[in-house]
């Protein structure tokens, strides 16, 4: 409504005040502030409406033919042609970005696709919730491959942030993906990711190349089996839920370093077996939910909210998962969040 109130409000000042008082800055305001609001036909039509409307208190005041109209009228002719060449230039900048985000958005889904709802014999739910806004994917991962092993899961955050830390994703996944398909265990797993990061980490330059790594936690589920092996490289533990509200934390027994930083001195990766019994859900998640902060700087604490809980399916939990961090941080976090669920049916 603005450029119409401009209008409306130049007519009344230059009707209601003295001649030597100009209504002008008002009917040239309101065609620049049209251009980047209104389409094409909406800016023409405002930039008319401002000559015209001006043109009619001056032919009303009798002032038409005066030198102070002439400008008056020029200056804001001239407006209403520039707020048109302004919608123009706005309109192709809005077609360009929209392009580019759709090409963005089609090559982060590439890097981080979204799991099927069923993998094996396990119903599967993944969600991810970036910190910067107009971004689809950051630094944190997951991924869910079927093996003749069983079914193996990632889930990591990468350290840092922008394209690096993309860059760094695709290389864990493109490796997990391939190492869950041919490695017997869930170590040697472990082992192909580590070399990975250690060969990328070997092509960047300064300080990125000596202290990049990635925390995550690998899980296997095999075919025929109540258990869930895991693999623990310094990322939060992974949370499971039984059926009746039951929440058991499976914290590492023997702390490791993240991946990329095994040159340090950490031992061979150990799986620990925990029981995986119908109708459970395991949550694997990264820091960005454990570390969401409310307005008096308190941590989220997950297992606070899911104990004694139980949700029809993976995807339900998720859902109320991410809509209680939200309320937790007052609408938004500062930090990536991934979070991968899967249940035995």
């Amino acid at each position: 409504m603005l450029p119409a109130l401009l209008i409306v409000a130049g007519a009344l000042y230059e009707y209601l005040t003295p001649r030597d008082f100009t209504g002008g800055p008002l009917f040239t305001a309101a065609p620049l502030v049209a251009a980047p609001l209104y389409s094409l036909r909406g800016t023409v039509l405002t930039g008319v409406s401002a000559v015209v409307t001006a043109l009619a208190v001056h032919i009303r005041l009798g002032v038409v033919r005066q030198a102070e109209s002439a400008t008056e009228m020029a200056t804001v002719l001239t407006a209403a042609v520039l707020a048109v060449l302004i919608n123009v230039l706005v309109r192709r900048g809005n077609a360009r970005l929209a392009s580019v985000r759709e090409i963005a958005e089609a090559a982060q889904r590439a890097v981080l696709p979204e799991p099927g709802e069923r993998i094996g014999a396990l119903d599967v739910a993944a969600r991810y919730e970036a910190a910067q806004e107009d971004a689809f994917i950051g630094g944190d991962l997951y991924a869910v491959q079927e093996s003749p092993y069983g079914v193996r899961l990632v889930v990591g955050d990468v350290r840092g942030k922008g394209m690096g830390a993309v860059a760094a994703v695709a290389v864990v996944i493109g490796a997990f993906r391939e190492a869950a398909e041919q490695e017997a265990t869930l170590e040697a797993v472990a082992g192909r990711l580590e070399r990975a990061l250690e060969r990328e980490g070997a092509r960047r330059d300064g300080l990125d190349a000596f202290e990049g790594f990635t925390t995550a936690v690998l899980a296997e589920i095999p075919r025929g089996e109540k258990v869930v092996r895991i693999v623990n490289r310094g990322h939060p533990p992974p949370l499971l839920l039984h059926a009746d509200g039951t929440l058991v934390a499976l914290d590492a027994v023997e702390p490791a370093l993240p991946l990329g930083l095994g040159e340090l001195g950490s031992g061979p990766d150990r799986a620990q077996e925990a029981e995986f019994p119908k109708r459970a859900t395991l949550l694997l998640h990264t820091d960005g939910l454990s570390e969401a902060r409310d307005e008096r700087g308190r941590f989220y604490d997950p297992a606070a909210f899911l104990a004694g809980r139980t949700f029809p399916a993976p995807g339900a939990l998720l859902t109320a998962l991410a809509d209680e961090v939200r309320r937790h941080s007052g609408g938004g976090t500062t930090d990536d969040m991934a979070l991968l669920a899967v249940r035995r049916p």
